[in-house]
């Protein structure tokens, strides 16, 4: 049953059918071969049920909150002040790629528009400034995949939803490891401009004045972020409640700067609702697949199978590593997340490990198949907006930061209470 299950995902994939077609079909196959039942039946069901979920709402309304801050130059005037004060370092203007995507994260919930948006503004200045190109690209597809990290997180949102965990909980465990993983990545920044400085770029000047002034531009993703974290905690809000709170937010700060235009509005709203539209047809074509496999019994044979190979608790994480490491070369991060958390998160509580900690694990792993070819999104992302040169560029750029969101699950391995010590407060 699990290899059938395997085969037919794996071909499926390769024909290139769409993600959420892939997973509804495989839904349909595995009733044909193991149910005597008619399952399929149960498809407009198990979609109503999930749609109407009122936490789903907070999903386009963070990916609506992220269109209206990149179209109304807000992100762009955030990215000009992390210039100002973090260009001073050895790697210059990829240290402020790398503070844009941890500002633009506590506001966005998306890696793919946090990879957008930091690209969009930051790719000119390679050129102009005389970066080491690939190292530079790099720091974008890897700063952005911080966006489902950091909270609000879009995956973390549906993480819970797919195992029934807390979702503050998940909030707050990902806060400590999201920004060390951000320090992470300007270390290794630092380190590769030190063994070989003529990558950093020509220095910019800065002065403290300047530095003050721009502190301004700032003030919107603390002001966002606040309200959309600040309300759930202080239970005010819930997530989706706090959701378009932020998104009511950034509109006022996009009509104070006079850039909540028809045009911007147009441009957010279309953005949104694509982006919305694939999310959801994948999320609902999961969560029928999730029942059909509960259905004719794919979960338990998967524990049975773990258990009676007698591994030990961490000899059990590692091949849970492993596995996402190379599903994650292969198959598109949120697809790959929906199909398999609902299987492999009892395998892994079952083993003792709590499912808070296993879902910021879980999002360090998402993170890295991201920038993991040949199928890492936020690598097509980068080389779209880049438009010339080939992508094994921003690949090569990215390997670095891959073997650093790596060693971030291991310090998450050996010390969870990096993640687990917040959580553990709202008890």
């Amino acid at each position: 049953m699990i290899s059938a299950a395997v085969l037919i995902l794996v071909v499926l994939l390769g024909l290139g059918v769409p993600v959420a077609a892939t997973l509804g079909m495989l839904g349909v196959f595995l009733t044909e071969l193991y149910s005597i039942l008619p399952l399929t039946r149960v498809i407009g069901e198990v979609s109503w049920q999930t749609s109407t979920q009122f936490i789903l709402l907070a999903v386009p309304l963070y990916i609506f909150m992220g269109e209206v801050l990149m179209r109304s130059g807000i992100a762009e005037r955030m990215y000009n002040a992390m210039i100002e004060w973090l260009s001073w370092l050895p790697g210059g203007l990829m240290h402020s790629n790398i503070g844009f995507c941890t500002m633009f994260a506590a506001t966005s919930g998306s890696s793919v528009a946090t990879a957008a948006t930091v690209g969009t503004v930051a790719i000119p200045q390679i050129e102009k400034f005389g970066y080491n190109e690939r190292i530079f690209l790099g720091t974008l597809a890897a700063g952005g995949t911080l966006g489902i990290l950091i909270p609000p997180s879009i995956n973390l949102i549906i993480y819970g939803l797919l195992t029934e965990t807390s979702i503050p909980k998940l909030y707050l465990a990902g806060f400590l490891p999201g920004f060390c993983m951000a320090a992470f990545f300007m270390l290794i920044i630092g380190f590769l401009c030190w063994l070989r400085p003529e990558w950093g770029g020509r220095p910019i000047a800065g002065d403290w004045r300047r530095r003050r002034t721009v502190l301004i531009d700032l003030v919107p993703p603390l002001l966002i972020f606040l309200v959309v974290v600040g309300t759930i905690y202080a239970g005010i809000a819930t997530p989706t409640e706090s959701a378009a709170l932020g998104l009511l937010a950034a509109f006022v700060l996009a009509a104070l700067r006079r850039r909540l235009t028809w045009a911007v509005l147009r441009q957010s709203i279309e953005g949104s609702l694509r982006t919305t539209a694939m999310t959801m047809a994948i999320v609902l074509a999961a969560y029928f697949l999730n029942f059909i496999i509960g259905a004719i019994g794919l979960t338990e044979q998967v524990n049975r199978l773990v258990t009676n190979l007698g591994m030990s608790p961490y000899q059990t994480l590692l091949v849970v590593i492993v596995f996402y490491v190379i599903l994650g070369m292969f198959m598109e991060t949120l697809s790959m997340m929906v199909a398999t958390v609902p299987i492999i998160t009892p395998v892994v509580v079952h083993a003792g490990f709590d499912p808070v900690w296993f879902g910021i694990v879980m999002m360090l792993l998402i993170e890295t198949a991201m920038i993991t070819p040949p199928v890492g999104i936020n690598l097509f992302v980068v080389q779209g907006i880049r438009e010339t040169g080939a992508i094994k560029d921003v690949m090569l750029g990215a390997a670095p930061f891959v073997v650093a969101l790596l060693g971030m699950v291991a310090v998450l391995v050996l010390f969870p209470d990096i993640a687990l010590f917040l959580p553990r407060l709202i008890k």
